[in-house]
């Protein structure tokens, strides 16, 4: 696993792709600041100038050259062969990918603590001030990093999945970015559309989407959720651990 693991971080390394993806996240992380103004100054910390989207989108342009637009270009094979079994190459890709979300993480932190070292754009803000669930503003801040660190690993199953199952890397970016965008608002109309007991549909997986935003703006999207925080956390969990056993059974049986 170790040598498939360091292959994969030195493809990703020596890619341009996922270094202009964090120039990318920073851009638009200050283009929010700025359109959100000084008002929502102690939200915007909360939620990293609200770096959960595009951190999942750029999760899926990435996400999908470490595996459909390989199996697409057939490099996928030698790498196979000259591994120890298919799922050392699976699970490190899938480990890669989440370094990798770690590191978007890692950096959206930094830039939320330099824009209110150097508050140009935003209002600056009390660290220890008593925010939202009856905690300091840097702790709800960590707390909502974790919670979308979850919610993001989600994406990166969805991804593995829907490469295994799809060999267009067009396709693979197509289907989650509308995952992305329209899943929580699927869900809610999969409710409001009365086509099953809520008691039942609510638990369906694109509502899993809502985890990060439920928890920074609880009183809103509950009322679509229908559920807690805990509970969509943990159908988040295991959600993710459905799609990525499934995404890896396909990889297994998966002709080449």
């Amino acid at each position: 696993m170790s040598t498939e693991l360091y292959r994969e971080l030195y493809k990703l390394n020596h890619r341009k792709i996922p270094w202009l993806m964090v120039i990318v996240m920073v851009i638009v992380m200050i283009i929010i600041g700025l359109a959100m103004g000084r008002t929502y100054s102690n939200l915007l910390v909360m939620t990293c100038y609200d770096s959960s989207t595009i951190i999942m989108l750029l999760l899926v342009i990435v996400g999908s050259t470490i595996f459909s637009l390989e199996f697409q270009n057939g490099t996928i094979i030698p790498l196979i062969y000259r591994s120890h079994s298919r799922s050392v190459v699976f699970f490190a890709k899938f480990i890669t990918l989440f370094l990798y979300n770690l590191f978007l993480h890692g950096i959206a932190i930094l830039v939320t603590v330099l824009l209110n070292i150097f508050p140009i754009i935003n209002d600056p803000v009390s660290w220890t001030a008593t925010y939202q669930y009856h905690q300091p503003l840097v702790i709800n801040m960590i707390a909502n990093t974790g919670v979308d660190l979850i919610t993001s690993t989600l994406i990166i199953s969805s991804i593995c999945l829907t490469s295994c199952i799809i060999n267009s890397n067009t396709v693979v970016i197509a289907t989650n970015a509308l995952i992305i965008f329209m899943g929580s608002g699927l869900s809610t109309n999969l409710l409001l559309a009365h086509v099953g007991p809520s008691a039942i549909i609510r638990w369906n997986p694109f509502n899993m989407l809502n985890l990060t935003t439920q928890y920074y703006n609880y009183a809103t999207y509950h009322q679509s959720s229908l559920l807690s925080n805990q509970q969509l956390l943990w159908g988040t969990i295991i959600y993710t651990i459905l799609f990525t056993l499934f995404g890896y059974w396909i990889f297994q049986h998966k002709k080449l």
